[in-house]
């Protein structure tokens, strides 16, 4: 699973499953579980039982950090490209887990054979390079570089109309230092309660459940042969969609030109962005995503750019003025903008009682279970000395796993004094990179975040959702309206919202990761060893690869380019209206804002209302709005992406379940690594020699007739 809250619409995308497969593998779990104690010939562990558990030493090795840096590199480029794009990020867990199995055995085979092999690999090595993978591309989301971080730069602000509240553009150097200061809170929070989350609890964390049960068929003879056909499979639509990306390349020689410019639909509907833009990656995304986010989206952008667009449009001179342009936050664009932030913020609000409420409830759930379950067993005791409170009901999985789970303890007071420690280093440094921020916001914020990461943490473990943008969004009303409108409260309630997202995103994930590591007898200890260094890689490969990126393409950020960052304009507009309120807001935008909040909470209610069966062909608010701002291009490439696996269910379900996937991220990956040879190539001034560009017959006729003339 995309860890903490790399996507926009990550809760979402995890409220109906991020995959066939990972709903699959979940079920498949909980019914393995159920089984274990009839039937315990098909006990998962029994299989590993007579293959040694090595120690947690020797679970991280220096070939699993190896192949973990250059697969951070892949899947960071892929995340930013995502990020600054739509900031649709779909599960790339199971790419991660299935690269890391690949490259490692291949490595392994051929010491093997050269007689040089000193360890086998095993699942908890294959553990321990997906929690540093993903980890450190997760920090290509976490950062902010598409949000909050990328808000505050002069490039945004200048869309936004308010470079006088305050901007600071990137530098490699300060962007480097804020993760680094900021990253490793939320790992120390939560150390101390893994036991009580995994094993007292017993909390679900169906994408950690998931990840683990991948992982522990990929190192079963039949699994190792699967993922083999997976890989092969991934890596041939890796290579064709690196290859189609490379071509589009050479028709992209100037401003609209090349087939993501094609207009699918005629040139009316180009005009308000109805095309399919022949994206593999969005493609790959739709394959990925469950068929309602993909509805959802596309439905929210016949509402936005099919319906309301063109008739706010009839408005200009009434509601806005007619002589502003189209990118002004005082015209069209502050409709977009704001429509979208109330119909997110409205969307968050709700999910965020919603995890809070049964957070609370099945916290008194489990501490009431947990006391009775005490009592009950001390009266059996006291009955009977010989008999033990884990044999009447756990199975032999389970007691096998919290063996190991519990033989390797990491101190209370190393992590207590862990963050006492970065939290005042931290304290200390950032009103240093970001004067507006006080000290005392921040130790604020560090005394309130171990709470609000428990919360995340066991909100994740019971919903599997994640919730640090609604955290993050948090502290940006918060910080920003307590630092005030003529302090900088604009970049101190973007920086706050990065202080809050890191921590509490960076416990969640963390948790996962112990669950995981707990399926498959990884230890803690390497658990959250791999976790602080995927999460350093991650501090240091996002930003070289979003600096890449931003001295790549000079319009980076603007809304018409290749890379249009939409949710930093997002994330900014959200601190502005913390800061002024809403009265800079064109007429009636402040009613539809209303409108819109109200409409996402209802729809939500109704959502959970109605029964699964009719409560799943609900659409999704927080997916809706995505396209508000951004257009619904992107939104038919994911519904394409959709209709080849829906065809493909029905054609031969058994493959499209075991390679679906791996068509997906072949896709993906493809696309995404071919970003790097076109940075590069934009950075060295090599420029393609072609462009393809779409003009009406009118248009046309004109420019042959000025050409037959000059000539």
């Amino acid at each position: 699973m995309r860890k903490g809250d790399r996507q926009i619409v990550e809760h979402e995308l995890q409220e109906t499953g991020f995959s066939p497969e990972s709903e699959k593998a979940k079920n498949k779990y909980v019914e393995e579980e159920d089984e274990d104690e009839e039937e315990e010939d098909e006990s998962v562990e029994k299989i590993f039982e007579s293959r040694e558990v090595p120690s947690w030493k020797k679970q991280l090795t220096l070939r699993a950090f190896v192949v973990s840096f250059f697969l951070s590199i892949l899947f960071s480029f892929i995340v930013m490209k995502l990020n600054l794009t739509t900031g649709i990020i779909p599960s790339l867990n199971v790419s991660a887990g299935l690269l890391g199995f690949f490259f490692v055995k291949t490595w392994t085979k051929m010491l093997h054979r050269s007689g040089f092999l000193k360890q086998p690999f095993t699942r908890q090595e294959n553990t321990v390079i997906q929690t540093c993978v993903v980890a450190s591309s997760g920090i290509a989301f976490s950062g902010g570089f598409g949000t909050y971080l990328f808000g505050m730069s002069e490039r945004i602000a200048n869309q936004s109309g308010d470079a006088y509240r305050g901007v600071k553009n990137p530098s490699l150097g300060w962007i480097m230092g804020f993760l680094f200061v900021v990253s490793f809170l939320g790992l120390f929070s939560v150390v101390p309660l893994r036991k009580i989350m995994v094993i007292d609890f017993k909390l679900t964390y169906p994408s950690g459940t998931a990840t683990a049960h991948l992982i522990n068929s990929f190192h079963t003879p039949q699994g190792v042969k699967l993922a083999k056909k997976q890989v092969r499979v991934l890596g041939k639509f890796f290579s064709i969609s690196f290859l189609w990306s490379f071509f589009q390349w050479f028709f992209t020689g100037g401003e609209n030109c090349g087939f993501s410019n094609f207009p699918t639909f005629g040139l009316k509907a180009y005009q308000y962005k109805f095309y399919f833009d022949f994206s593999a990656t969005y493609v790959g995304v739709g394959m990925i995503c469950p068929y309602i986010i993909n509805i959802s989206v596309l439905l929210g952008g016949i509402l936005s750019w099919g319906i309301m667009w063109p008739l706010i449009e009839t408005k200009k001179g009434d509601w806005f003025p007619d002589n502003v342009p189209s990118s002004s936050m005082h015209g069209l664009q502050a409709y977009k903008v704001f429509i979208a932030v109330a119909i997110i913020l409205g969307d968050g609000l709700y999910n965020f009682c919603k995890v809070l409420s049964r957070t609370l409830s099945g916290l008194f759930v489990q501490l009431r279970g947990t006391t009775t379950s005490i009592s009950r067993t001390s009266f059996t005791l006291e009955e009977d000395p010989h008999a033990s409170p884990l044999s009447p009901k756990q199975s032999y999985d389970d007691q096998r796993r919290t063996r190991f789970f519990l033989k390797d303890q990491i101190p209370t007071w190393f992590a207590v004094g862990g963050y006492i420690i970065i939290a005042a280093t931290s304290t200390a440094i950032l009103p240093n990179m970001f004067h507006q921020l006080r000290w005392y916001y921040i130790l604020v914020i560090y005394i309130c975040a171990p709470v609000l990461a428990f919360c995340n943490a066991y909100g994740a473990g019971l919903t599997d959702w994640s919730l640090a943008s609604t955290y993050g969004k948090l502290a940006i009303f918060t910080i920003g309206a307590w630092a005030g409108s003529e302090h900088g409260g604009m970049l101190a309630g973007l920086a706050a919202c990065g202080v809050m997202m890191n921590i509490v995103s960076t416990a969640s994930d963390l948790t996962q990761d112990f669950k995981t590591g707990y399926l498959t007898l990884s230890s803690p200890k390497s658990m959250f060893v791999s976790q602080v260094i995927g999460t350093a890689m991650g501090c240091v490969v996002s930003p070289c690869v979003f600096w890449l990126f931003y001295k790549a393409f000079d319009d980076l950020g603007l809304p018409n380019s290749e890379y249009p960052a939409p949710f930093a304009t997002v994330y900014r507009s959200m601190a502005k209206l913390g800061v002024e309120g809403v009265s800079s807001l064109p007429r009636e935008c402040l009613v539809l804002c209303y409108a819109f909040f109200s409409v996402a909470i209802l729809v939500n209610i109704v959502k959970d209302s109605l029964k699964s069966k009719w409560g799943r062909f609900i659409p999704l608010p927080m997916a809706m709005a995505i396209p508000f701002f951004l257009g619904p291009y992107f939104a038919i490439d994911m519904c394409v992406g959709s209709l080849i696996l829906f065809i493909w269910e029905r054609v031969d379900a058994a493959k499209a379940e075991a390679f679906g996937t791996a068509v997906a991220s072949g896709l993906i990956c493809g696309d995404g690594i071919w970003s790097l040879p076109s940075s590069v190539l934009a950075i060295a001034g090599v420029n393609p020699p072609v462009c393809m560009k779409f003009l009406s017959a009118a248009t046309n006729s004109k420019v042959d007739h000025f050409l037959s003339r000059s000539s």
